[in-house]
């Protein structure tokens, strides 16, 4: 949209000079004000383009934050369940899982391209090769809390709490290196 309204600016004021130069005695106010007509859609143009890149700017922001929040709440849940694992039943794991793990994974998974979009593909590829993977883990230990297999439920649940951590840290790393960017000091 930005193209096109700067075409329309500069094709707008490129015609209205030209038609204002064929008439040394007056101007020729039928073709210079189409002219200018154009030229005011273009800035309405570059100026919509403008506002739509602040709001997605803002939108990424806000994202971030609810990536940070989800993800440190996952972190928590994920040591709080690996500290009580030995006294849980097995069966129930499962339970505990979908009841502490739900909203906070779809938080997560909803707002995730937000990685990309702030600090680029590769990032994003990190902070979610630990992310799936501990998501792997929890569903690995869901599954072995269904079957009964406790030292399955156990190993998962410890290996899901570090990779989700792993996330985090990653997450937190590439925030702080982008607000040190944009404050112009080292992280």
């Amino acid at each position: 949209m930005r193209s096109i309204g700067l075409l329309l600016i500069w094709g707008g004021f490129l015609a209205g000079a030209y038609f204002s130069v064929l008439d040394t005695e007056a101007v020729p106010w039928h073709l210079v004000g189409p002219c200018l007509v154009v030229g005011l859609i273009g800035v309405v143009l570059v100026q919509l383009d403008a506002r739509s890149k602040r709001s997605a700017t803002d939108e990424v922001q806000a994202n971030l934050g609810k990536l940070e929040g989800s993800l440190d709440r996952i972190v928590e849940k994920a040591a709080r369940l690996d500290t009580a694992k030995e006294s849980l039943d097995v069966y129930e794991v499962r339970h505990k899982i979908d009841d502490m793990f739900m909203e906070d994974l779809d938080i997560f998974v909803q707002a995730r391209e937000s990685i990309g979009h702030a600090h680029g593909l590769q990032a994003y590829a990190d902070v979610m090769s630990h992310f799936a993977t501990g998501e792997r883990y929890l569903n690995r230990s869901w599954s072995a809390s269904t079957d009964g297999y406790i030292d399955e439920v156990h190993k998962y649940i410890s290996r899901a709490r570090e990779q989700f951590q792993q996330a985090l840290e990653l997450l937190r790393a590439l925030q702080l290196g982008a607000a040190s960017k944009s404050t112009g000091r080292p992280a």
